[in-house]
């Protein structure tokens, strides 16, 4: 159990920062502790996943960019000419670049919950493509967001992006929410372009998780390694081991950390006890059938009107309209 202090906002702590406190007390608080996967992407957390993308045992990504790559001219006449094309958990990666080459759209705008990160990658992008209005928005995408759209523009076509596969860290519940703000958000006649991994063997899947060379590993323990640092945590990392599984009942894998022995984390003024055994649940990773999926954006005022996969039917790009 925590302990009964409560802890204050520190002074002088950005938003971001605190939000970061104040989501790992209460996710710690709970009896399955757990903590928001959208915390693992520190500039350490980030150069990892980038070395999760290049492994032979994960798939999606590389899957995703050969269906980008495949359909493009396709995707491109879906989005439409001279959109605002609005992507989230925003990157620089190649998928985009190949979006805004094909799409030229009217103004990018990027969001990320990585301000640093986020000013980088638009630095480098406005130099690729100089005529390209780009107006970056730092912000977590699962609270309410000022996005820099561009006054009256009423009849402007709006598309989400949201690649990559994460909505899949979100619960049904959650999907479910975030994809009616974004129908919101797009206004009628708006769109969303949205990647999702499919089910699949589940052996496949284990391996995706649990990579040969310990990367994935790396990459939740740092989850430890940014608390202590940002949070004055006192995690000891060589008592924490790294543990995914595929939780077929409800469809996902469930990435977690586990405690090699008993033992108390502090965390600024609180204190934290763990078992032997006891897991931190850091991520899930939730796989759906097309059909399932798109079942899930008509409940949230679209309509599924595209649907891109590669032929041994691992991933999937939907193209969902504004109902």
């Amino acid at each position: 159990m925590a302990g009964e202090q409560r802890v204050g906002r520190p002074a002088g702590l950005s938003l971001l920062v605190r939000r970061f406190r104040e989501d790992v007390l209460a996710g710690l608080s709970h009896r399955q502790k757990s903590l928001p996967p959208k915390y693992f992407y520190d500039a350490a957390g980030s150069r990892l996943f980038e070395r999760i993308c290049r492994l032979d045992e994960y798939y999606p990504t590389r899957t995703e960019l050969a269906l980008t790559r495949r359909h493009l001219r396709d995707i491109a006449q879906f989005v439409g000419e001279q959109a605002a094309l609005i992507e989230f958990g925003s990157g620089e990666g190649l998928k985009t670049r190949l979006l805004l080459k094909a799409l030229q759209p009217a103004v990018y705008i990027p969001v990320d919950i990585s301000e640093a990160a986020l000013r980088d990658a638009a630095r480098r992008l406005r130099r690729e493509f100089p005529r390209l209005p780009i107006r970056p928005a730092a912000g977590d995408f699962q609270h309410p967001l000022k996005l820099p759209l561009r006054s009256g523009r009423r009849h402007e076509r709006r598309v989400v992006y949201f690649p990559g596969s994460t909505i899949g860290n979100l619960t049904p519940k959650e999907a479910l929410a975030f994809l009616r703000a974004s129908r919101r958000l797009v206004r009628s006649g708006g769109a969303m372009l949205v990647g999702v991994d499919l089910k699949k063997d589940p052996a496949v899947l284990h391996a995706a998780y649990n990579d040969a060379r310990g990367v994935t590993a790396a990459f939740n323990l740092n989850l430890l390694r940014r608390m202590n640092r940002e949070l004055g945590a006192d995690f000891e990392l060589r008592r924490w081991r790294h543990y995914a599984f595929y939780n077929a009942s409800l469809g996902r894998i469930e990435m977690h950390l586990a405690s090699l022995a008993g033992q108390s984390v502090r965390i600024g003024a609180r204190r934290f006890a763990f078992q032997r055994g006891e897991t931190i649940h850091t991520e899930n990773s939730y796989k759906y059938t097309a059909a399932e999926f798109g079942a899930l954006a008509r409940r949230a005022g679209f309509r599924p009107a595209k649907l891109w996969t590669d032929p041994a039917a691992r991933f999937a790009l939907h193209g969902l309209l504004a109902a």
